[in-house]
């Protein structure tokens, strides 16, 4: 991986009516190929800088799958209008949670550009929360 862009993911979770940001910003690549394109970064723990996480977002107009391996791995697949079950796993342990995405946006091409997911979460089948992602990918100057 080169790194050639600088990347921005932030992600807004509404639990309650109370709202929390996280944002992480990286190195990473973008690549498109057979229809989908590609964005890849590595993420360290900000208190533990041993832990690292590399994570890959495929995606096309429809789906966008969320695949984090390391040490922590996980797999989500946010696909608009479905509800998927996926596991998800935290430092304190593996669950599954169900994903229901409403919103997909795309303005990104190999150049950068920025992705915006709108999702609700339940665990159980009971409501958890609403969550945005928004990844932004801009060429490193």
């Amino acid at each position: 991986m080169e790194n050639k862009f600088l990347i921005t993911v932030v992600g807004i979770q509404e639990i309650d009516g109370e709202k929390d940001k996280v944002e992480v910003i990286t190195t990473g690549d973008i690549k498109e190929e057979n229809g989908k394109k590609y964005i890849s970064y590595t993420e360290y723990d900000n208190e533990n800088p041993n832990i690292k996480v590399n994570t890959v977002v495929e995606f096309d107009e429809n789906c966008v799958c969320i695949i984090r391996t390391g040490d922590i791995t996980s797999r989500l697949i946010l696909e608009k209008d479905k509800r998927h079950s996926c596991q998800y796993s935290t430092i304190a342990g593996d669950m599954m949670i169900g994903v229901f995405t409403d919103c997909i946006t795309d303005s990104l091409s190999t150049n950068g550009g920025e992705l915006f997911v709108s999702y609700q979460l339940d665990f159980n089948c009971d409501y958890v929360s609403n969550n945005e992602l928004h990844i932004i990918v801009k060429e490193k100057v």
